[in-house]
């Protein structure tokens, strides 16, 4: 399942606009995000991953999502950084 990737990533950044930095510095190999997060945020990480050539997997859940990276708080997106 995503969320154990989520879990057993190394370093990740969580949320849309650290995301997207990550995306643009080449430093992201795959990008989570989550199917009921709002279309108007997650839009433009998106087209930012198929611009770049980043993996987009989809989560069914932004609270589950953000339990898999250790916070209390749903998270929209997360991105694993490449080391």
């Amino acid at each position: 399942m995503s969320y154990d990737r989520v879990k057993q990533a190394a370093k990740l950044t969580i949320g849309t606009k650290q995301a997207m930095k990550t995306v643009e510095q080449s430093q992201a190999t795959e990008v989570f995000i989550a199917k009921d997060a709002d279309p108007r945020i997650t839009i433009k990480i998106v087209n930012l991953c198929k611009k770049f050539g980043v993996k987009v997997t989809y989560v069914d859940s932004m609270k589950m999502l953000g339990k898999a990276c250790g916070i209390d708080v749903g998270a929209a997106v997360a991105a694993v950084v490449n080391e």
